[in-house]
């Protein structure tokens, strides 16, 4: 792989940082609405069986992380997403592609929307279940974990990332390009 030119350093881009924080925006808010919607009309232990059974609607509360792993250590998750939204944080004061602050908004939203449940919802402060409603194939996480929609966004940013990355496209906009030497 060849190295980038050096030259001076693109500077933030105010368009890249208002994707970013626009994206995490919709993306919590659009979780909060969603668990809303979900504590407030479906009930634990009765499952709505939608498109033959593809998918389910069933409301769980997550003490772990995915397939409730972790359940014991329900404080380490708002400590690794703190963590995770200061690398954000810092990462957009390099920003430049709105592609990558499109992703990076996807991971900050679903970051978010999880930490707010951590944060406020029963049994406490750092302690918190995440609420989970969609189940695939299965009501109750028989054939894929129970999600909501941060652990959506948190997926869809992380596999963004991933392939912008596995393309060349750099965060500042640039991209590495890859030559065969002959």
């Amino acid at each position: 792989m060849d190295e980038p030119a050096p030259g001076p350093r693109p500077r933030l881009s105010g368009r890249a940082v208002a994707v970013l924080g626009a994206t995490a925006v919709v993306a919590v808010a659009l979780d909060q609405w969603v668990k809303w919607l979900s504590t407030e009309n479906l009930e634990e232990g009765h499952p709505v069986r939608i498109l033959g059974g593809l998918i389910y609607l069933s409301l769980l509360r997550n003490s772990g992380a995915a397939f409730s792993l972790g359940s014991d250590y329900t404080w380490v998750f708002p400590v690794i997403t703190l963590i995770v939204i200061g690398w954000i944080g810092y990462m957009a004061t390099r920003l430049r592609s709105l592609p990558w602050a499109l992703a990076l908004g996807l991971v900050l939203g679903g970051a978010l929307g999880n930490l707010i449940d951590r944060l406020f919802r029963a049994p406490g402060f750092l302690h918190g279940h995440v609420v989970d409603m969609v189940s695939l194939f299965g009501p109750y996480a028989e054939y894929f974990a129970v999600f909501n929609i941060a652990d959506s966004c948190l997926s869809v940013g992380v596999v963004l990332a991933v392939l912008l990355e596995l393309t060349g496209r750099q965060r500042d906009g640039s991209r590495i390009s890859v030559r065969k030497k002959k």
